[in-house]
């Protein structure tokens, strides 16, 4: 057997490391089948009670300011500004050496993604949760191996002799040597030499990305059989032997020409599947089969009309009945969890990807398992008594989850019924052996949500099958699209890893921006600091650099700045540099970004710089200001949406930029008239009182402990700035006051009184996705502006109102002319900034009047129709065939003509035009008899209007289109030959 024994590294300094010796005692631990939680547990337990490791809560599934990213997916993601170094000095994670957690992942789109994958087998999943531990500059490679080693052996009582172990084999064409040490670590721990296999840079090699922290790594193989030598199995997707656990050695950066240099620290970061460890100590071969998921397969089969589940796989799941369960118990999880972090089904990255999550467990709910709607969300109780004594936001947020997903089940099953009916309606249109129209199953994928596999199932039965070049070449312009928006981003010029580590090695002190908040009231104005800087350091993107020419682009780092640098929803601030001497020379600043406790300057050389240059910064005062109103006024907006709607709201994203700002927020549902003129006034009355913003720096400890204190999931400075309105910090601080006020965290710059903000005008309310909302807010002249456009609107609405009421329209051309005015002033009213509570007023009463209008214009149309075709019944009388003109500039009217004419005389084939000679137009309708089969009413018209330079569309029985025609006559004349080739006549 093994034991622990401390011993010093080969060099003098730094701390013992763990090694092993053999030992009679027999391995200690929870015995097999220990629950999933026990698992969990023991491995937190090991690392934070045994071996000094801060225990890091799980961070949501929405990754925190890293846009290449759509869900976390692995634990190491809320560490990255540790190991590229951009991680704020000031922060608690600034200090974290030695880190165990247990993390919530998502695998489903972008990168990492076994979305397709899951149900198919029984070990892939879209959620899952990543145990790991981290050093960051403290122990590498022996100790962490040793840890591992002792955890699994020990502590969970896995036999030794059913682990392989695989290394790094070298890469002769990237210089990287074999990683003979960590072989040599495994076999001091008692690794037989026949269980350690060498592998290459697919399966040994961590890469963070493209460029960045990587290294070799280590994993740990488990075979589930034993009592044999499974070495060939290893990385070979047996299912017998699988990896368990990942130990990376990150000691390399990537460069952008993808050389490799060493890390100025090395790191360890360990990542583990705890549902693959769980089933190999509950001896399952499938992770289905544990504690994690069987009380929810026991509850689906409660819901369904299936047969209890049974494990199988492939041909012998007859039905995909075990598939459909092992879907909807994987994504009920993934449900559960992101719609508790703020992620809901939506129609764009993370969202759309979770709808696709939704749709395809509802499909499967009801398709194969037989189970009623509601059954897929009746599961997230379920859901929580498995989690939710780890991840407590899933108690706290059931209710939420199981309305979100009930409303987007009805909403999907809504739109399968809208995509069946508009699929028949096409078919019935096609030739009995044409193709598919890909636009047309595009559009129901894109626009309805209905899943491309299900529009092939369908086309499939009829024995009709989709255009699959056209719809391959839809869906390739549909991503470069995506695409093309993404890279059109201007790239910033962000510090890399060994970059920021030069810095700190030089001894360049981080950037004092202190200044940015000693700005002061003189008078009613606002007075910003001078500020003079001496440029400390230069990045030309690649590496520092002492100096940069004209028109380079380049970071500028200097001693001190007056800039704001982007954080915390804030916009950075404009302005420019200039030189000492060179006044005439302006350097404009492009961007201000913090990285590693350095505020970077983001500029365009106009001319020359060096390293020790002196420059004074010159801010854009008016739109520092402007920031300043916006960034106020979205905490007081905060404050005054839960005041009105309760302190359930929860803020789930903003941004505040010089024009506008806008506030995303958890609600159930659309805030009402009522809702939205109640916050308004509510922060109103604040901003008229004039109330003096305090702010002040405390200990992030003292800071939460603050009485109804707000924050958001960012990584916070220690100590942090609170930002209070009205009531002093520290009356907070000491509980002096009951008075409710808006208090943040918050690192952005604020008035210092309420009243600059004016007034404030909400645009624009809507439910991005269901249950979270964005309210986008203008400030001062803005607001000022929008109500005046709002009176005015609502002037325009009382006066056709007023004329509506004092008479109604008599002719069908007045009536034409007030239905279009009423359509303009809807589009006026639905586009023009004005408050969102009298838009939702106005759109209310104009919907009525466009109501009443239609109606009347029907009325006249038809009366119009009915006079027109007495007419031609007295000139023409009943034919077969029937083609002629009409004086209108209605294409309505000259249908309903059609319709009349062909009530009158059923059999009868009829075609009228309509010119309009200001214009050459001419307008075209016809109806033939039902039953029709020589000529269609679709085809009469596509010919005719065709001929006439135009189009056309409709039905078998009728249709219309448009043309044009100097010549009515010739027009007449050639449609009623064409009929009369295809009827014979």
């Amino acid at each position: 057997m093994l034991r622990l024994i401390l011993r010093r590294p080969r060099s003098a300094s730094g701390p013992p490391v763990l090694l092993f010796t053999r030992s009679a005692r027999s391995f200690g631990g929870c015995p097999p089948g220990q629950p999933a939680a026990r698992v969990r547990s023991t491995f937190l337990d090991f690392f934070r009670q045994e071996h000094g490791h801060l225990l890091v809560p799980s961070s949501p599934v929405r990754p925190r300011g890293d846009p290449s990213l759509l869900f976390v997916n692995a634990g190491m993601n809320q560490f990255k500004p540790v190991f590229l170094g951009t991680v704020d000095p000031r922060s608690e994670m600034a200090s974290y050496r030695r880190v165990v957690n247990s993390q919530k992942c998502v695998r489903a789109g972008g990168k990492h993604n076994d979305l397709d994958d899951v149900g198919r087998d029984v070990y892939h999943h879209t959620f899952f949760e990543m145990l790991g531990n981290w050093s960051f500059g403290d122990y590498f490679k022996e100790e962490a191996c040793a840890m591992a080693w002792s955890l699994l052996t020990e502590h969970y009582g896995i036999p030794a002799d059913r682990l392989y172990v695989s290394y790094f084999a070298g890469e002769a064409a990237s210089g990287l040597a074999a990683d003979e040490e960590t072989r040599q670590i495994w076999l001091d721990i008692g690794v037989a030499p026949g269980r350690l296999l060498p592998f290459g840079l697919k399966e040994n090699f961590w890469e963070m990305g493209d460029a960045g922290p990587c290294g070799p790594c280590t994993e740990i193989h488990y075979d589930h059989i034993g009592g044999r030598d499974a070495a060939t199995l290893v990385n070979r997707d047996s299912p017998d032997v699988v990896e368990i656990w990942n130990l990376v050695f990150m000691q390399y950066n990537r460069e952008v020409d993808h050389s490799l240099r060493l890390l100025p620290q090395f790191s360890v970061d360990t990542g583990m599947g705890l549902e693959r460890l769980v089933s190999v100590l509950q001896g399952k071969r499938s992770n289905y089969d544990t504690d994690l998921f069987t009380p929810l397969l026991h509850a689906i089969h409660q819901k369904s009309k299936v047969e209890p589940y049974g494990s199988r796989t492939g041909a012998a799941d007859q039905g995909k009945v075990d598939v459909a369960y092992r879907v909807v118990a994987d994504h009920i999880r993934t449900l559960s969890v992101c719609i508790a972090d703020g992620v809901h089904p939506g129609m764009s990255g993370a969202e759309l990807v979770l709808r696709r999550i939704l749709r395809r467990a509802v499909r499967f709910c009801v398709e194969v398992l037989q189970a009623p709607q509601g059954a897929l969300a009746s599961l997230v109780p379920t859901v929580t008594h498995i989690l939710g004594d780890v991840y407590p936001e899933l108690r706290r947020e059931a209710e939420r989850i199981m309305d979100v997903i009930n409303e987007n089940e009805a909403h999907f099953l809504s739109s399968l019924q809208h995509g069946g009916r508009l699929i028949h309606r096409t078919l019935s249109r096609m030739d009995k052996h044409g193709v598919f129209p890909a636009s047309v199953a595009w559009s129901l994928h894109r626009d309805l949500g209905f899943p491309l596999d299900l529009v092939d199932l369908i086309l499939e039965e009829r024995g009709v099958q989709v255009d699959r070049q056209e719809l391959d070449r839809l869906i390739a312009e549909n991503h470069k699209v995506a695409s093309d928006l993404k890279s059109g981003v201007q790239s910033q010029v962000m510090l890399d890893v060994l970059s920021l580590a030069e810095l700190q090695r030089r001894g360049v002190p981080h950037t004092d921006d202190s200044l940015k908040y000693q700005y002061r009231l003189d008078q009613g104005r606002y007075v910003f600091p001078a500020c003079c800087a001496t440029v400390l350091a230069l990045y030309d993107g690649e590496a520092l650099v002492s100096e940069v020419t004209e028109g380079q682009r380049c970071g500028v780092i200097l001693d001190q700045t007056c800039f704001y640098s982007e954080q915390g929803g804030q916009s950075h601030d404009q302005g420019y540099l200039t030189q000492d001497g060179l006044q005439d020379v302006l350097y404009p600043v492009e961007d201000v970004v913090l990285a590693g406790g350095y505020v970077v300057h983001q500029v365009t050389a106009a001319d020359s710089l060096r390293t020790g240059d002196q420059v004074q910064l010159h801010l854009d005062q008016v739109h520092r200001l402007s920031c300043m109103v916006k960034h106020t006024a979205t905490h007081i907006l905060n404050f005054g949406l839960r005041t009105v709607l309760g302190p359930s709201v929860q803020q789930r994203g903003s941004h505040v930029s010089a024009d506008r700002l806008r506030f995303d927020f958890s609600v159930r549902t659309s805030l009402s008239v009522s809702q939205l003129q109640q916050v308004e006034r509510c922060v109103n009355d604040i901003i008229s009182a004039n109330h003096i913003v305090h702010s002040q720096e405390l200990p992030l400890q003292t800071a939460r402990s603050i009485r109804g204190l707000r924050t958001v999931d960012e990584v916070y400075p220690d100590p942090v700035r609170v930002v209070s309105v009205a009531v002093p910090v520290s009356e907070l601080l000491d509980n002096e006051t009951d008075r409710q006020t808006s208090v943040e965290l918050c690192c952005g710059t604020h008035l210092l009184q309420t009243g600059a903000v004016e007034d404030l005008v909400i645009v624009s309310e809507r439910q991005l996705v269901k249950g979270i909302s964005r309210i986008v807010a203008v400030t001062g002249p803005e607001a000022a502006r929008a109500r005046d456009a709002g009176q005015a609107l609502s002037q325009d609405v009382d006066s056709l109102s007023a004329r509506l009421t004092d008479s109604s329209p008599s002719g069908l051309e007045s009536a034409q002319c007030f239905a279009k005015e009423v359509g303009v002033l809807s589009d006026a009213v639905d586009n023009t900034p004005i408050p969102q509570w009298q838009r939702r007023e106005l759109q209310s009463r104009l919907k009525a009047l466009q109501r009443v209008s239609n109606t009347t214009v029907r009325k006249l149309e038809t009366r119009e129709a009915a006079g027109r075709a007495r007419a031609l019944l007295e000139k023409n009388g009943i034919k077969d065939l029937l083609v002629d003109s009409v004086e209108t500039d209605s294409l309505s009217v000259v249908m309903k003509t059609v319709n009349q004419l062909s009530s009158i005389s059923p059999l009868s084939h009829v075609m009228l035009l309509a010119h309009q000679r200001h214009s050459g137009k001419v307008l075209c309708a016809c109806q033939v008899p039902k039953g029709s089969t020589s000529l269609l009413a679709s085809d009469w018209a596509v010919a005719v209007c065709r001929y006439l330079g135009g189009s056309a569309g409709g039905s078998a029985l009728v249709a219309k289109g448009t043309g044009s025609s100097s010549d009515i006559i010739e027009a007449m004349r050639w449609a009623e030959e064409f009929a009369r080739q295809k009827t014979q006549r």
